[in-house]
């Protein structure tokens, strides 16, 4: 029996003594950051906020197996906040979806949740129509005609039913009770709001792809409702993405559990408590970049050296070649070797390994 098929759905209920001190100490914990985040201008307020949606972006995607290329979601999020980053990566048309649903949640998080606005997001996350090559319905809520929704691993013969869906015909209903809930005013706290919307929308399982993102998003918009601020400094989907096992895991527990959801609340605030934790990873790389900036004020940059220093600062993943450098730069590879040999002789760039056109480099540490 799945939690929907209890009586007394969807009256959730959990043990507040046994959150609040868990609770209290993440609300100080994220009053602390936005507070922090406040106190160090808006230019790097912004650049935080930009890091931290290209991550939640990229993540909650990951969870479900699929990999965004992070330059196309960091491109697609700065040119819709009309933010300068020194140089645009063209981001195909589901990267631009993606990235769509989640500013709209996190952009405009004190709008109401309607069908109308489900609908968007989940057209957004299949531009094409198709999920993989299975044709979905877009835009609108699943039907049985192929059997019940199921979440299903392992391999074929061997399957492992995790959960089964609410049957579509009750769907409708389900997600007009939902959304009457999330748009009133309750004296549920709204960390813990985010939490019961999570479970009980992923619950529901109103489309035929895409329900885990929309949800990762109705919590972001949740969140941001509670800071009163679009700006975002910490991601839930890149915790979660970090503890994916556990949450599958817990999540599997509630939905085939009873009415009283504490534990799935325990583990949310938990999870909320440790993303809060990686936000300062963000953090320190956004005031590394400024520091560097301003350290080199006086010096003179090309637009090359510039976009790739650039990269460097934001996470470049892998070894920085003159072959990688002519790619990023746009440029010829005699050209990136200039550039890199001008940045070396004022040791802003140090050589790691020998080798001309194969040697790497990597940026000398700040102080």
């Amino acid at each position: 029996m799945y939690i929907y098929e209890l009586k007394g759905w969807p009256h959730f209920r959990w043990n507040e003594k046994k959150l609040s001190k868990s609770l209290t100490l993440v609300s100080l914990k994220q009053g602390r950051l936005i507070g922090r985040m406040e106190g160090i201008g808006f230019k790097l307020r912004a650049e935080a906020s930009l890091e931290t949606l290209t991550e939640d972006v990229v993540k909650s995607s990951e969870i479900e197996g699929e990999f965004l290329d992070s330059e196309q979601v960091r491109s697609s999020i700065a040119r819709r906040l009309g933010m300068d980053i020194g140089g645009f990566t063209n981001a195909d048309r589901y990267v631009d979806g993606v990235v769509e649903m989640v500013l709209d949640a996190t952009q405009c998080y004190d709008i109401p949740l309607t069908e109308e606005r489900l609908f968007a997001w989940h057209s957004a996350l299949f531009p094409t129509g198709r999920s993989g090559m299975a044709k979905i319905t877009v835009g609108g809520w699943r039907s049985d005609r192929s059997g019940p929704m199921q979440v299903i691993s392992g391999p074929f013969g061997r399957e492992r039913l995790h959960f089964q869906a609410p049957p579509a015909e009750r769907v409708k209903k389900e997600i007009e009770t939902f959304l009457e809930w999330y748009n009133s005013e309750t004296d549920v706290e709204m960390l813990l709001k985010a939490g019961v919307a999570h479970l009980w929308f992923v619950t529901i399982h109103p489309f035929g792809d895409g329900n885990g993102r929309i949800a990762r998003a109705i919590t972001d918009q949740t969140l941001a409702c509670s800071e009163k601020s679009s700006q975002r400094f910490y991601s839930m989907s890149a915790q979660i993405r970090r503890e994916r096992s556990a949450y599958y895991d817990v999540l599997e527990a509630a939905q085939k559990g009873d009415l009283d959801i504490t534990n799935w609340l325990e583990w949310f605030v938990g999870c909320l408590d440790a993303a809060l934790d990686g936000a300062q990873i963000t953090l320190r790389a956004v005031l590394k970049k400024a520091r560097f900036w301003e350290t080199h004020s006086g010096e003179s940059f090309n637009v090359r050296q510039r976009i790739v220093l650039n990269q460097l600062l934001d996470g470049f993943q892998g070894k920085l070649t003159s072959s990688k450098w002519a790619k990023l730069g746009k440029c010829s590879q005699d050209t990136a070797l200039r550039d890199i040999a001008d940045l070396v002789g004022r040791d802003i760039l140090t050589r790691d390994t020998p080798g001309g056109r194969s040697a790497g480099y990597s940026l000398k540490d700040i102080v």
